[in-house]
């Protein structure tokens, strides 16, 4: 298993791990950067940056692309992430599907694979893991022999709660260590993490959240989820269920409902069940946008309501830079959705010479929460982990 940080033993150690790792997100984060750059950028030495730079071309991590002339002096030489460097595995499991995705070090998908679960109890779900890391290894095995790590996430809420039982649950998993599980039928180190925290990772590395370190994530799985990110870094709660708006209750035209029984794909599946319809995955609820279904526009009027008040609260709770909305539904639902979303004016968020709108559609696209899984290990590799000093 690859390492992007050195040994960590002694507070020297630990800085120089914290030093590699402002030098690595600067670099990534930029595209091409000289020493020079990266010395006033990351408050360090010319000397310092030049002996990380060093290390990191030996190891293969980032490389030389060329030179660029200030007029002064020689041409200062450039420096860009390797793609091929390192390499990041995300995993999502659903209740219907074990999804999968490695990233370079740029972020690039280059596998990415689904194996259906008619079983997704722990026993079955580890075997189809093992499966999956025998296809990966013959798929890809330059990339599987360097990877950092893998991130898997699923739907929350993780341990018993007082949310558990819902229809968005899997079954099994609340009395588990599912850490250990998904450890050992992989074969290398983890971070677990719920399906909307993963997705506004996901955003962050590769789409609408580029350059932002304050923003919040409406996440449409199964159920629906709120992914947060703060400077930079996901909000996980203590123990990694914040974010479970999904059980909020929000008023409706009826009287008041939970936001996911109105406003996830679950509850437009059942809707359309109603009617005697079946939309058993994305293609499907795609085509039916593309035909004006009414049915659908009907859970859309239902739903924008309820997600507005939801993008209320979450404004007014942690003063974003922008709402995020995506996931497994169609960009031409969640656009209409975002159309009829009237969102109150009496919020923190409603203020002049905005640099972003209040609301924004995600990019990532259906396997939003997959490649959020694999983001959250190359987030790790590149944000500065600050408390690793104290």
């Amino acid at each position: 298993m690859l390492s992007i940080l050195p040994p960590q033993n002694t507070s020297p150690e630990r800085a120089k791990s914290l030093n590699r790792r402002l030098v690595l997100g600067r670099v990534h984060a930029t595209g091409e950067m000289g020493r020079a750059e990266l010395s006033r950028a990351c408050g360090l030495t010319i000397q310092a940056v030049s002996n990380i730079i060093a290390e990191l071309v030996e190891e293969g991590l980032i490389r030389e692309t060329g030179r660029r002339s200030t007029g002064r002096g020689l041409p200062a030489t450039l420096y860009a992430i390797n793609p091929k460097g390192a390499y990041a595995l995300g995993v999502e499991v659903r209740p219907n599907a074990l999804l999968a995705a490695v990233l370079d070090l740029t972020g690039r998908p280059v596998l990415t694979t689904r194996h259906a679960l008619t079983d997704a109890r722990p026993e079955a779900v580890s075997r189809e893991l093992q499966a999956l890391r025998l296809e990966m290894e013959q798929a890809q095995p330059e990339a599987v022999s360097r990877l950092l790590g893998a991130g898997v996430v699923m739907p929350g809420p993780f341990g018993t709660t007082g949310l558990s039982g819902t229809a968005a649950d899997l079954p099994g998993w609340h009395e588990l260590d599912a850490r250990a599980l998904f450890a050992e039928a992989l074969g290398m180190p983890i971070d677990l993490d719920n399906d909307a925290n993963a997705a506004a990772m996901a955003e962050r590395v590769k789409g609408a959240a580029q350059g932002l370190d304050d923003y919040a994530y409406l996440y449409f799985g199964t159920g629906i989820g709120l992914g947060l990110v703060s400077q930079g870094r996901r909000v996980a709660g203590a123990f990694g269920n914040a974010g479970e708006i999904g059980h909020l209750r929000m008023q409706t035209k009826d009287g008041t409902a939970a936001l996911e029984d109105v406003a996830s794909r679950l509850s437009l599946q059942r809707r359309l069940a109603a009617h005697g319809r079946d939309a058993p995955d994305f293609d499907t609820l795609a085509a039916l946008n593309a035909q004006d279904d009414a049915v659908l526009d009907e859970w859309i009027s239902i739903a924008a309501p309820a997600l507005a008040q939801a993008v209320h609260m979450i404004e007014n709770l942690f003063d974003p830079e922008t709402v995020i909305l995506g996931g497994a539904l169609p960009e031409g639902i969640v656009d209409r959705l975002i159309a009829r979303m009237a969102l109150p004016e009496n919020s923190v968020s409603n203020r002049p010479g905005r640099a972003h709108p209040r609301l924004t559609r995600g990019e990532c696209g259906r396997l939003t929460a997959t490649l959020g899984a694999a983001a959250l290990i190359l987030n790790r590799a590149f944000s500065p982990q600050f408390a690793a000093l104290d």
